[in-house]
């Protein structure tokens, strides 16, 4: 396991990257040697937020990606929470491809569920924006990455057609699949 620890709007000191670091190995035995982990701590600037110390996990996996955020007044506390996080998901990762090996989960049919409509007093905001790298996989590999990151949704571009899916959660429990028309 290849640890990387860094810091946003903070400075690391040597004792909280020692814990980090400390608190991160717990996951060694289920990682092999060449996993990547990336773990950034920061702090948010906003003072109306009291639980303003951020822990971020990410771990890229032969499969899929297990991501984990955690927050509190205390970064320990917040590192606890997402070691603990990132745990669990790796455990349940683990486990999935031992019994899924040599079968294949079947994605059900898509079916639209029709959109919500907005309020007419508010105005839509964006309150957050993200980033990622679109990966090449199959629907059976995304309902797994779904199922992992404990997300509604997962966009991902389909090994077979080329395009940009979105495999998504649906309120009965199945999957739903969303794919692009020409």
């Amino acid at each position: 396991m290849r640890v990387q620890i860094k810091g946003r709007n903070l400075t690391l000191s040597a004792d909280i990257e020692e814990y980090a670091a400390e608190k991160i190995g717990k996951l060694d035995r289920f990682l092999t040697d060449s996993t990547p982990v990336e773990l950034e701590l920061s702090v948010e600037k906003n003072p109306s937020i009291a639980e303003n110390q951020v822990a971020e996990g990410t771990i890229r996996t032969k499969g899929p990606i297990l991501r984990a955020r955690e927050t509190s007044t205390d970064m320990r506390a917040a590192i606890d929470l997402l070691v603990d996080k990132l745990e669990r998901q790796v455990k349940r990762y683990k486990g999935k491809r031992q019994r899924k090996r040599g079968s294949r989960a079947r994605v059900p049919e898509a079916a639209l569920v029709p959109p919500s409509e907005a309020a007419v007093d508010e105005e839509p905001v964006i309150v957050k924006t993200k980033q990622f790298a679109v990966k090449p996989m199959t629907p059976e590999e995304a309902l797994l990455q779904l199922e992992l990151i404990g997300h509604d949704f997962f966009m991902f571009r389909n090994v077979e057609s080329n395009e940009v899916n979105v495999l998504y959660r649906r309120r009965d429990g199945h999957f739903g699949l969303i794919e692009p028309t020409r």
